[in-house]
């Protein structure tokens, strides 16, 4: 079937690429979306607390030619960290940028589309929509203020989150489509007053050129690693969310099987407190590896017999969540240990790839890895073999690309109607 080719403006004031901080959600699927024929722009900050280096700018917007498409960096100033207030003061400050975009990306698009989780750009993506008389799609990632109002403590009647509240419900009501990569994030949204009709799921998912080719590990990271074990495995930032201290608990209540090792394998804040852990509780069944980079994850997950995935107990994960690993973790066959509590989205059940767990339960935990430990090996490949079958069907960009590509289109129709 042939491609009405598209020129798309994305939005995201955190993209990042390869240089910057990593291929992200949206640099994949811009690639994805050139390659089924489409002309794309993604545009990002110079400057979030979220990229390791900052691109090369020469002026207020620069475009910087990437994999088919192009990057379009907006110049913004820095700010110390991700509570400081010039972080929020950024977001009005991104948003007034965009009015800018017609005077230097030289082709006018046929669809905005805006992503989350900074709301307040999305008045001047709609401003930009408008402007053009074309589609506009808002992208949910994060649900905001939601999330600033349960995990930060702040009270919904505060001026600001009254303000957010209210671009929220706006892009709820004006856009034309709303995604989001929750799958259950459609009934926050239609409590907020969305019509339903206007959702639809994109998850994120796994490049195809990124797992096809892996690079090997290091003889150092690969002589680090338990042999003659039974290895439970993570891989990806160790934050407070992912909730590792319960994985460590998890390893104390097995330290008498010695055949079962733990393997943690990145980098984050919480990394001092889960070494202390391990020490005060003479953990010597887990094993920290320091970050390595993405192209090797597909070989460090190959010397794992299990992976794990967990996040913190918050009723926020209802929604549904997305994390690149388990689709990482999909993607190598490995079973997979899913300890969240993401409501009726249970993605290690529905590939029956492994087992799901509450969240934040060691004791949960360790039986898992018990249970998977007495599987008999062949069983364990199959279920990997049924998370590599899933993933491929489900989760890999170009065929994301394709779901996006029929939002959009549809978008368009509707709006030429």
């Amino acid at each position: 079937m042939s491609v009405t080719s598209r020129t798309i403006w994305i939005i995201n004031q955190y993209a990042s690429s390869p240089s910057t901080g990593y291929a992200g959600r949206h640099y994949y699927l811009a690639r994805e979306l050139v390659a089924q024929g489409h002309r794309v722009y993604v545009v990002a900050a110079s400057f979030t607390h979220l990229l390791r280096k900052a691109p090369e700018t020469t002026g207020d917007i620069t475009l910087e030619k990437a994999e088919g498409f192009h990057m379009v960096w907006l110049r913004m100033p820095h700010y110390p960290d991700a509570h400081s207030k010039k972080r929020a003061a950024n977001w009005f400050r991104f948003a007034w940028k965009l009015l800018k975009l017609p005077r230097v990306i030289p082709e006018v698009p046929d669809v905005v589309l805006y992503s989350s989780p900074g709301l307040v750009g999305f008045l001047g993506a709609q401003r930009l929509a408008k402007r053009f008389r074309v589609p506009l799609i808002f992208e949910v990632r994060d649900i905001w203020p939601l999330t600033l109002m349960q995990v930060g403590g702040y009270s919904r009647h505060h001026p600001f989150m009254r303000f957010l509240q209210w671009i929220e419900d706006r892009a709820y009501r004006d856009s034309d489509r709303v995604i989001s990569n929750l799958k259950n994030a459609v009934e926050h949204m239609q409590a907020r007053g969305m019509e339903p009709g206007k959702f639809a799921w994109v998850p994120n998912g796994f490049s195809m050129a990124e797992v096809s080719s892996p690079r090997p590990l290091s003889e150092e990271v690969s002589r680090r690693l338990p042999r003659d074990k039974f290895v439970v495995g993570y891989t990806g930032t160790l934050g407070a969310a992912n909730a590792l201290h319960v994985f460590l608990e998890a390893a104390s209540r097995l330290r008498q099987h010695e055949d079962v090792a733990f393997v943690l394998v990145g980098g984050g804040k919480e990394k001092p407190e889960l070494l202390a852990q391990a020490k005060t509780q003479g953990l010597n069944n887990v094993t920290f590896i320091e970050p390595i980079p993405k192209a090797q994850i597909q070989s460090m997950l190959q010397r794992f017999d299990v992976c794990f995935i967990g996040l913190t107990n918050d009723p926020l994960f209802q929604f549904g969540v997305s994390p690149n690993k388990l689709f990482d973790y999909m993607v190598a066959g490995r079973p997979i240990i899913y300890s969240i509590g993401s409501g009726n989205y249970r993605p290690v059940d529905d590939a029956k790839c492994g087992v799901t767990v509450a969240a934040e339960d060691p004791e949960a935990i360790s039986e898992a890895v018990l249970q998977l430990h007495n599987v008999p090996k062949e069983d364990l490949d199959m279920m990997g073999e049924n998370g590599r079958n899933y993933a491929f069907r489900n989760h890999e960009y170009g065929a994301l690309a394709g779901r996006l590509s029929m939002v959009i289109e549809e978008a368009i129709n509707e709006e030429t109607v």
